[in-house]
């Protein structure tokens, strides 16, 4: 799994950028935020410099985020866990898991209340990082111990990416437990999650972890893909080709090619970049199956192997188990 850290939870819905007209521009919008949080620090406002920070995070500004965070870490407990995620991940300056771990474990270790909506968070960070090795040695266990914390029950106050990523972590065969898959997937499907709503459509498709519901399944990877999940649509391609709607399945891998950028894509969706390779994986190859043998679609066997070769380029696993499921004739 190719994890990513958990977005800072908000103690309270500040609002980073003041409200202008709608003709306004972004970056008018953004120096007029500059503008009115330099008042405020000038005025001695507590929250100023970790908002400019905040500010300067969001606009992608990282090295002048770290400023402002930097000088504040010691009292205030949000600017501490920014400043631990970008040590991790190298924003705004090199990359010190070490660092952007001890952060994590002074939060989780607090006792102090204004720490106390950011523990979930920093548990699935630290939970992160023991399953990447990366800042501690690695261990599946304590990353599985972590997570469990920040999942807390299914909680939806708590990390939601926790109890998703459990259901990915149940799914794997190092602790494999399709039950345990399921029963976190619909956790975090219930709080909004929408990499384990297209989990939960495929478990349901191909009775994983449930009894085989297809009414559930197509419910779930309809609505999954609709909020973008791609591997849900791939999965989509999948069952129309399989029940001969071929020009429906070429219909929709089409629409998936015309953007194959998976890090965007993941980005975009906040699913996991594995998981969408995935799925474009999967549209690229019954596309390159239905141009091939002419299935709703006109015959073309030059953009047939084009398409082939995509497949076997993004996740080459998923490739080789449908040549070989088409080389026997299932498909």
């Amino acid at each position: 799994m190719n994890l990513r850290s958990e977005p800072l939870p908000r103690a309270c819905g500040a609002q980073l950028s003041p409200r202008g007209p709608e003709n306004w521009s972004r970056a008018a919008l953004f120096a007029k935020a500059e503008e009115l949080l330099a008042k405020k620090m000038a005025g001695g406002d507590p929250l100023a410099c970790f908002l400019k920070g905040q500010l300067y995070y969001e606009e992608g500004l990282y090295e002048e985020a770290l400023i402002q965070f930097e000088k504040i870490k010691d009292t205030d407990f949000q600017a501490m866990y920014q400043l631990g995620v970008m040590h991790y991940d190298g924003l705004g300056t090199e990359e010190d898991p070490e660092k952007g771990v001890e952060y994590m474990k002074k939060i989780l270790d607090s006792d102090s209340p204004k720490a106390r909506h950011l523990k979930f968070a920093a548990a699935y960070n630290l939970g992160r990082a023991y399953y990447e090795g990366r800042g501690v040695k690695q261990s599946t266990k304590e990353a599985e111990r972590l997570w469990l914390i920040a999942a807390d029950h299914g909680n939806p106050k708590a990390s939601v990416k926790a109890q998703s990523t459990l259901g990915m972590l149940y799914s794997m065969s190092v602790l494999k437990d399709l039950k345990k898959a399921f029963f976190w997937h619909s956790e975090a499907c219930g709080n909004g999650n929408l990499e384990s709503q297209g989990a939960l459509g495929v478990m349901y498709l191909y009775g994983q972890g449930i009894c085989q519901n297809t009414k559930a399944a197509l419910e779930c990877l309809r609505e999954a893909a609709q909020r973008g999940n791609i591997y849900a649509q791939g999965h989509l391609v999948e069952y129309h080709y399989n029940r001969k709607f071929y020009s429906t399945a070429a219909a929709v891998a089409k629409r998936i090619m015309e953007n194959d950028d998976i890090n965007t894509l993941a980005k975009i969706t906040d699913c996991l970049p594995t998981y969408v390779a995935k799925g474009v994986a999967m549209a690229a190859f019954y596309l390159a199956r239905c141009l091939q043998l002419g299935l709703g679609v006109q015959q073309d066997q030059g953009a047939a192997k084009k398409y082939y070769s995509k497949a076997c380029l993004l996740d080459p696993a998923v490739a080789s188990d449908l040549e070989l499921a088409a080389n026997l004739g299932r498909i």
